[in-house]
């Protein structure tokens, strides 16, 4: 295959990804000849692994708190150091592959279009049918195609946006990629999604347990980004924090108030949640079993949601930092 001109570096991260992170460096050798890994204290030889792999390798102090978006910005700051004339950089989780033909396609979109600082593709789910969880996943990734919101953990950014941006906020423990596009907009850029297929990402949820936590880290993220940017004209999360506490704790603590104070007729206030499901199953798309199935989980991660947003709250009180929510 032929190696894209050296105008594009690419900065992976990972921490203990093992398989996931072979195949993740193999769909980027090949396209690059600018690879920084940023391992996070993986214990499973991924540092051995990438450098085998002809990665430059970038050990994150184990004295620091981990977050993805601080190993972007070190791996970022590296790629800098070695090519500070780079353009591009294209940011990938370890658990994801690129798609042939995305680094491509997404360098020459930037080419042409100078408005844009961070432009992003299909991304999906390698086994989607393993588990609802890995569909719910798959379903999540696709987003409407144009002038974007925000970019995953997987983009193609310029470098020169980036920098002067400051990168990512290192302190956060998630949502940091739609907070950085909201400081792109500030600066005057625009962020874009294109149809093309882009990476292949392997969520390995198959239990419940994990869905939970990965929504309660939505949740938190969702108060984190109120917090810092809730104000107009972004108001970001503002809509998904409210429909956290409606669904998650206002809805419920009414219910068993009026369940108090009238007994069975109480209950009454409970069908607004086979009624929820009703609303979203006839807006979702797909088979109607698929439309319900998905329209339920759409309404029960409201809960962990709230405990998101519960324990931000908390944090922020107490003035201390969260460590990271893993599901895997």
């Amino acid at each position: 295959m032929t190696l894209v001109p050296p105008k594009i570096g690419v900065v992976a991260i990972g921490r203990n990804e093992g398989e996931r992170l072979r195949a993740c460096l193999q769909s980027v050798v090949e396209r690059s000849t600018l690879i920084i890994y940023v391992d996070s204290g993986s214990t499973d030889g991924s540092v051995i692994l990438a450098r085998a792999a002809g990665c430059e390798v970038v050990e994150l102090n184990l004295q620091v708190p981990f977050t993805a978006a601080r190993a972007r910005n070190e791996g970022f700051r590296r790629l800098r150091q070695s090519a500070p004339e780079l353009p591009y950089v294209q940011f990938i989780d370890g658990d994801c592959e690129v798609v042939g033909g995305w680094v491509e396609t997404a360098t020459a979109f930037l080419d042409s279009h100078h408005d844009v600082a961070a432009v992003c593709g299909r991304r999906r789910e390698r086994y989607p049918t393993r588990s609802i969880y890995n569909t719910l996943c798959d379903i999540e990734w696709d987003t409407p195609v144009g002038k974007a919101r925000a970019c995953g953990g997987d983009a193609v950014m310029r470098t020169d946006a980036f920098a002067k941006i400051g990168g990512y906020r290192a302190d956060l423990i998630a949502g940091e990629e739609p907070e950085l596009c909201v400081r792109l907009r500030a600066a005057g850029w625009n962020v874009w999604r294109l149809g093309a297929e882009m990476t292949l990402h392997d969520a390995a949820m198959t239990r419940f347990s994990q869905w939970w936590r990965r929504t309660v880290r939505n949740g938190y993220a969702f108060a984190e980004g109120v917090y810092l940017h809730g104000t107009p004209p972004e108001r970001h999360y503002v809509r998904e924090s409210m429909r956290a506490w409606l669904w998650g704790i206002a809805l419920p603590l009414c219910s068993l108030l009026s369940i108090s104070a009238y007994s069975t007729w109480g209950l009454i206030l409970l069908l607004a949640y086979p009624l929820q499901i009703m609303r979203l199953g006839l807006r979702n798309t797909g088979p109607i079993h698929r439309r319900a199935l998905l329209a339920f989980f759409q309404l029960l991660a409201r809960f962990p949601e709230s405990c998101g947003q519960i324990k931000f709250i908390h944090d922020l009180y107490r003035g201390r930092r969260s460590g990271l929510i893993e599901y895997k």
